[in-house]
């Protein structure tokens, strides 16, 4: 691309070289990680303790094995080369070079960041970035933030770093970081301290410029080096990389050590060399001259500027990493700087559609950054990984995390929940992840759809991996949705869709959807166990551990999830069957997949054993006894309202275009009297415009479905549809087992128990990508109900809507949570009033793991952009797709 190109193309131009290869524009970007010390990467424990084995304490003396982390982090795509932003206030007893928070057992409700940061603002080939991070100027207080968490309860709210007073009396720097690309291997960097107090307060700026450590580790690489060539500049060589230069102003100190354990702190053995990894804090806070390289060499250097900062006033920092040695690095520095600053602005004017507010608009921005901000680099060789335990990678060996997956060889950048609290990928999250980064960069949206599914990843056996705690864990079965969503919205977007993604996609989870058919089907009746699948504690019991009843857990959200894996791949073997008639029978196979289930999820043997409850009009889990009882676990939960997501609409078109599939699916129908009687009719007769409904239930159970869906006395919420119905407030559902008591109760907040560690909550709270899913089944079913269909929303109000309305109404609900009322309260920040009325706070906004079911508050990990990040889709999809417009792309075949 041309600096001549048209500024309103500019990113788009840019992203259309990077996807064709024509130039690398993402090869630089934000792949730090925030947290790298507690992970299993860096575990080498006998028991597994990763929230022990390698601590924040550690993290500034000790060497990463896999990879790195900083504030405001940038690097390569193999994060050989990093920077990153460090600083100090003069008080603190450490210098602040990452994220500090509470491990899993620290916190009253698991693992927490305890600082205030804010994604502001990405390109998605990161030509322009936008970060702020709020530092006190008083001593950070580490103890406090420990101690009272750790002191307090289940049911006692967490303690917050505004908690502390720490903020009090506006004593804190505003620090903003910067980047603007020149050009694919040019970085420009401008850093911006704000003192927001009314005194003067020096401030420590160290942008640090570092190599990931490769060299020492069995199998290393060749020793990179920094080095100061002349004032203003250091050198940075690296066998892969080549030469870089990062530029600097102002004359300041730089300071040198190497990216090495600092093994007498740690280990209590002798150093190697006097410069070791925290030789820079230890010099800036401690005074140590002697802890950094005089000669000005190493693997790990800062720029030192120290800036007495007046109140209210301002300092900046620029500074330059490029591919190319410059006699004159600043000259069009602010010119770039202006325009990148414009490109983004300009580029987010043709995301964000029309008609929305300023709020909303704003909403959309920051989510969209954050997406973009969370991107990884994330490297686990795990054969190398085991064996450096003493495993053998051909023995599985269930005393070592991960041992059956030897396979498998991470080596990416991946969109993360967050890079925080979940700085690892986790499968059922990146699907949802991609419907969000759609929007700004369907190429890599496809990449990481495409990612899981390659044979360093996915298991030999099909097994997609779910997480790095536990790859081997079962997640819900999404991949298949996401890859349609994203295939449909680029067909809308451009008018053609990417058919060898496609079908890609399509070959890789049919072996997938086989692991399932395999090996979650216990007694091979259609009905499935999935266990976990990501619900975490939204159960009666861990429905990832055995049942203190000894039998087995026949699941409605395990059964449901399985009826959409095939009805998505149906859809999807359809499209392809319109350029290669050999799918055609990949379809056949697949709706009689999809019929079986739905057989068997409403009829299971005796009707008094199926998964639908008649007498309540909903779906429960199933209980299987080992002496072949069975009872109904009677909670209404999102376990019964995913069924409703297994809902997909088939144009008419295809009648026409294949007639071999409707005679087979009529013979099957015709062979099968059970098929004929539950799911025939929808299937087999024609909706609005001629589609075909395929649906686990018919009209009437749908409507009772959607009057406990609907009612705000159950699960329909101020913002968005809760994991619980609200019902259980007062009638906990509770099941006795060998004198012992399991229950169930609303929780609209925190969890109150340690399940799982009691980070997360699905006894309540709203959570972004079930709502999602939901959603978009309302606009399947209003496309083959069509307008005529209406139920009353909220139940009981008497005000009737169509089932796009419906779907309109809870994307409004969801989208509030982050809109400002006219007091300036956002719910999703709860309580916190300086977020209301501050005007240096009261435009950040914050995307929460989940959020409060009955006043929005966020909850859980309070930067997870990976599927919160949705809330750009609910903010905008009403105001892009109209009910005729969803419907006719129901119509017409996509290709």
């Amino acid at each position: 691309m041309t600096e001549s190109g048209d500024r309103a193309d500019a990113e788009r131009l840019r992203l259309a070289d990077a996807d064709a290869g024509r130039a690398a524009w993402r090869r630089w970007g934000p792949y730090l990680s925030e947290r790298q010390w507690g992970t299993v990467r860096e575990d080498y424990s006998p028991g597994g303790d990763a929230w022990s084995y390698f601590t924040h304490d550690q993290a500034r003396s000790r060497a990463y094995r896999w990879g790195e982390d900083g504030i405001a982090g940038f690097s390569d795509d193999k994060q050989r080369l990093c920077f990153a932003l460090a600083l100090w206030n003069g008080r603190d007893p450490i210098l602040k070079e990452r994220m500090f928070g509470l491990t899993n057992a620290e916190g009253n409700h698991g693992e927490d960041v305890k600082e205030y940061y804010f994604h502001l603002d990405s390109t998605p080939t990161h030509s322009y970035m936008r970060y702020l991070y709020k530092y006190p100027q008083g001593a950070f207080p580490y103890d406090d933030l420990v101690t009272v968490n750790r002191d307090r309860g289940r049911h006692d709210p967490e303690y917050e770093l505004l908690d502390t007073g720490v903020f009090d009396e506006e004593r804190y720097f505003d620090v903003f970081v910067e980047y603007a690309k020149a050009g694919p291997e040019d970085l420009l960097i401008e850093i911006t301290a704000y003192n927001r107090g009314p005194d003067e307060a020096t401030l420590h700026l160290l942008p640090t410029l570092w190599f990931r450590h490769t060299w020492s580790w069995a199998g290393g690489t060749a020793v990179p080096a920094l080095r100061q060539p002349a004032d203003g500049v250091i050198r940075a060589d690296h066998d892969e990389l080549g030469p870089r230069w990062l530029y600097f102003e102002g004359g300041p100190q730089t300071l040198f050590t190497e990216n090495d354990t600092n093994n007498e702190r740690i280990f209590g053995s002798p150093n190697t060399t006097p410069y070791v990894k925290d030789g820079i804090g230890r010099y800036v806070v401690h005074g140590e001259t002697g802890a950094v390289n005089p000669a000005r060499t190493g693997t790990k250097a800062a720029v030192h500027h120290v800036r007495t900062v007046p109140g209210g006033g301002s300092t900046t920092v620029r500074l330059r990493l490029t591919a190319a040695e410059l006699t004159d690095p600043w000259g069009e520095f602010q010119q770039v700087f202006d325009a990148r600053r414009t490109e983004a602005d300009v580029f987010f004017e043709g995301v964000v559609p029309d008609g929305l507010g300023e709020d909303e608009r704003r909403t959309v921005r920051q989510a969209l950054a954050g997406m973009l901000w969370s991107k990884q680099y994330y490297y686990l060789d795990v054969e190398r990984w085991l064996t450096e335990h003493g495993a053998d990678p051909l023995a599985a060996d269930p005393r070592i995390r991960n041992s059956a997956w030897y396979h498998m060889v991470n080596d990416a950048v991946i969109s993360m929940p967050d890079t925080w609290e979940y700085p690892w990928f986790a499968a059922w999250d990146l699907a949802f992840h991609t419907i969000a980064l759609a929007m700004v960069d369907i190429g890599f949206a496809k990449a990481q759809l495409d990612l899981l599914l390659r044979r360093l990843y996915l298991h030999p056996n099909g097994q997609i991996p779910a997480y790095e705690w536990n790859f081997g864990d079962v997640n819900p079965p999404v991949h298949a949705w996401a890859v349609l969503f994203v295939y449909e919205l680029e067909k809308h977007r451009t008018g053609s869709g990417d058919r060898d993604f496609l079908e890609n996609a399509f070959q890789k989870l049919t072996k997938n959807l086989t692991w399932w058919l395999n090996r979650k089907d216990i007694d091979g009746n259609n009905v499935f166990q999935g266990g976990f699948l990501g619900l975490d504690n939204i159960g009666v019991f861990d429905r990832s551990a055995p049942l203190p009843t000894g039998g087995h857990l026949d699941q409605a959200d395990g059964t449901a999830w399985m009826a959409l894996y095939c009805q998505n791949l149906l859809e999807i073997a359809i499209e392809l069957a319109d350029g290669n008639r050999v799918y055609v029978e990949h379809a056949q196979t697949l709706f009689e997949h999809f019929a079986w289930i739905a057989v068997a999820m409403n009829r299971i043997g005796d009707d008094n054993q199926s998964l639908w409850d008649e007498e309540d009009g909903f779906y429960y889990d199933v209980l299987r006894l080992p002496d072949g009882g069975a009872t109904r676990l009677k909670v209404r939960s999102l376990v019964g309202l995913i069924p409703l997501a297994a809902t997909s609409v088939i144009g008419g078109w295809t009648d026409q275009r294949f007639p071999e599939l409707v005679e087979g699916a009529a013979e099957f129908v015709r062979s099968h009297p059970a098929v004929e009687a539950l799911v025939a009719p929808h299937i087999l007769g024609a909706g609005a415009a001629g589609r075909h409904l395929f649906a686990l239930f018919d009209a009437d159970r749908l409507r009772r479905i959607l009057s406990r869906m609907l009612d705000e006395e159950e699960f329909l919420g101020p913002h968005g549809i809760r994991s619980l119905s609200r019902y259980h407030a007062d009638h906990p559902y509770t099941f006795d087992v060998h004198g012992e008591t399991y229950g169930v109760g609303y929780l609209p907040g925190e969890s109150d128990t340690g399940m799982f560690g009691g980070n997360s909550n699905w006894r309540g709270p709203v959570w972004f990508p079930v709502n999602v899913l939901l959603v978009r089944a309302l606009l399947n079913l209003h496309a083959y109900h069509g307008d005529d269909f209406t139920v009353e929303c909220p139940t009981g109000s008497g005000r009737r809507m169509n089932l796009y309305e419906v779907a309109r109404e809870i994307s409004g609900r969801l989208t509030a949570t982050f809109l400002s009322d006219a007091d300036g309260h956002r719910p999703v920040h709860g309580a916190q009033a300086r977020f209301a009325k501050d005007p240096h706070w009261k435009d950040l906004i914050l995307f929460y793991e989940y959020f409060h079911g009955d006043t929005g508050a966020g909850l859980g990990a309070s930067h997870q952009t990976g599927w919160t990040g949705l809330a750009a889709v609910t903010a905008t999809l009403f105001h892009v797709v109209g009910a005729g417009d969803w419907g006719a792309l129901r119509e017409e075949p996509l290709s």
